[in-house]
């Protein structure tokens, strides 16, 4: 049944009258086809996750999203900390470079099962307590929001492919040879200020994703679509 955890390995060996070794043959093969989910520390689970379809526009939202597909979503706060700015984070928010920003990590789910891990950079000097506050579950519209900041966009969306590295194959739960879909994003304001950066790592057999068309008249200053990742 999907959701199902397997029995143990010595369990399965006892049932199917097979060694060891062929067991987890069998185990790793269904698990790369995606019919089994290996989870470090919890066991070996039947494939249960639909495909989602995930709408980057204007207004969309991670929560309305999966919401509307009627799947439950959730995020985790992973970890936080201000670091100086690397090239790449410097030139997305336009900041010289080692100049602070606060990193954060979360994990996403969808009915309780990850599909995307969200690295963030936002300036610290702009959001001081902007960690302590993703902590406790505040969103990052309210965060903007009470710092003066009504609106934003999202400006540019960058996708592309690769294999997973271990500790993100670890968190979404899915086999290393499965590819990950890496997701860049930068969130401006009306007025076209660089306020956050993000990187996301989704399970690539779980999502695919979907581009509305754009009204250029709606698309605001900073020339991009209004922010649609909000966990």
């Amino acid at each position: 049944m999907p959701g199902s955890r397997l029995p143990t390995e010595p369990e399965l060996c006892i049932a199917f009258k097979a060694g060891r070794h062929s067991v987890r043959r069998a185990v790793a093969a269904l698990a790369v086809e995606g019919r089994l989910r290996v989870e470090q520390g919890r066991g070996t689970f039947v494939g249960d996750t639909p495909l989602i379809t995930y709408q980057i526009g204007r207004r969309t939202r991670f929560r309305q999203n999966l919401l509307e597909q009627g799947i439950t979503p959730k995020g985790e706060h992973i970890s936080a900390e201000v670091l100086p700015a690397t090239p790449r984070v410097a030139i997305a928010l336009g900041i010289a470079e080692g100049t602070p920003v606060h990193r954060l990590l979360r994990r996403a789910f969808a009915d309780g099962v990850p599909i995307n891990l969200g690295l963030a950079f936002h300036p610290a000097e702009l959001f001081p307590d902007l960690a302590e506050r993703r902590a406790d579950g505040v969103s990052i519209t309210d965060i903007y929001r009470s710092h003066g900041i009504a609106d934003y966009f999202r400006k540019r969306t960058t996708i592309f492919t690769r294999l997973p590295e271990t500790d993100e194959a670890r968190l979404l739960s899915q086999h290393m040879s499965h590819p990950v879909m890496v997701v860049t994003k930068t969130d401006v304001t009306a007025e076209g200020v660089a306020i956050g950066y993000s990187e996301a790592v989704w399970a690539g057999d779980r999502v695919q994703f979907s581009f509305d068309s754009l009204d250029d008249t709606d698309a605001g200053p900073g020339g991009g679509e209004r922010n649609s990742d909000d966990q």
